[in-house]
């Protein structure tokens, strides 16, 4: 009986964040999901995700529905002078640390190379301004690896393209938008003067995102789609200096995310071809292992995170 509860209580705190706290604390106090979203500057659906985690966790409803509204039930009175009272030893412990010069922290953050070219370096710079203090350590690597690091405790989260089964599980993934893979050649290339691409593929070098890449999968079933599912790669990388160069000296096409090669095509380096297919797209956004404990400088990563995602313009996030 002892190894079962203790057990439950073990998944129940890895399971409870600080987001669903701070969300549960705001709809309580505006009775409204709407302006809780607008207070803590994240969308109504990340908000209402966060309420319905809490319940899942808790193993009840905490709010009952008026009109338009929502008003604590007895059971959302109860855990709220705790999640109060709780938040409350959280900030004055914040302003412990900030008069008495506090300790430093470490976030160690994994990032998949479409990431790591725009969003996290913004986010970085954002989460320095909140936590000075902090050091944020940004490492880079395949899919497989950081999410192998995810599972260990060696990153606190990872940013970038959702995981696919199995290694999906045990891990929370939170999505930011949607981000295509593009084929991109150079200027003058003649694939881009072919009424159908597709068809000349095969007449090309072609560079191909290597197996355990997170966009691996996305590609194959592409190529599957149009019926070259045994298209074979000259090269298999999605490193920047390496796959550019080749398509800017050669006639070789590549398929990369967009994110990687953004600054390459905005300055004319590189061209993407014209490919129209919904199956080359896919959901970025951040990933935390389900029995991560409670870590207040991921969670404000996290908030950085959205904050730079929301504002970037569609360009932007390219």
């Amino acid at each position: 009986m002892g190894d079962t509860y203790n057990h439950l209580r073990m998944n129940w705190h890895s399971r409870l964040h600080l987001r669903h706290i701070r969300s549960f604390l705001e709809i309580a106090r505006a009775e409204s999901i709407s302006k809780a979203a607008d207070t803590l500057g994240i969308t109504q659906p990340a908000v209402s995700k966060s309420l319905k985690e809490l319940e899942d966790i808790l193993g009840t409803r905490l709010f009952d529905r008026v009109g338009r509204g929502l008003r604590l039930n007895d059971d959302g009175r109860i855990f709220q002078s705790h999640a109060a009272a709780s938040m409350s030893e959280l900030m004055r412990g914040k302003d412990r640390l900030a008069r008495d010069g506090g300790t430093a922290t470490r976030l160690s953050v994994g990032t998949l190379p479409t990431a790591a070219a725009d969003l996290v370096p913004r986010a970085a710079l954002a989460f320095r301004d909140a936590m000075p203090r902090a050091t944020l350590h940004v490492l880079t690597g395949p899919n497989w690896l950081l999410f192998n690091h995810l599972r260990d405790g060696t990153v606190d989260l990872v940013v970038g393209r959702m995981p696919e089964q199995p290694v999906a599980a045990g891990v929370t993934f939170e999505q930011f938008y949607l981000e295509d893979v593009v084929l991109v050649c150079r200027a003058g290339h003649p694939i881009l003067d072919a009424p159908s691409p597709e068809a000349c593929l095969s007449d090309f070098p072609l560079i191909l995102p290597p197996r355990g890449a997170v966009i691996a999968a996305t590609v194959e079933r592409y190529l599957a789609s149009i019926g070259l599912p045994a298209l074979r790669a000259d090269i298999e990388t999605v490193a920047l200096p390496v796959g550019g160069k080749v398509v800017r000296l050669s006639d070789a096409v590549w398929f990369i995310s967009r994110a990687v090669v953004a600054d390459d095509l905005a300055a004319g380096a590189l061209v993407t071809v014209a490919l129209q297919s919904p199956l080359l797209s896919g959901p970025v956004g951040i990933s935390v292992s389900q029995t991560a404990p409670i870590n207040v400088a991921r969670d404000v990563f996290a908030e950085c995170l959205r904050k730079v995602s929301r504002e970037a313009s569609p360009s932007a996030r390219a």
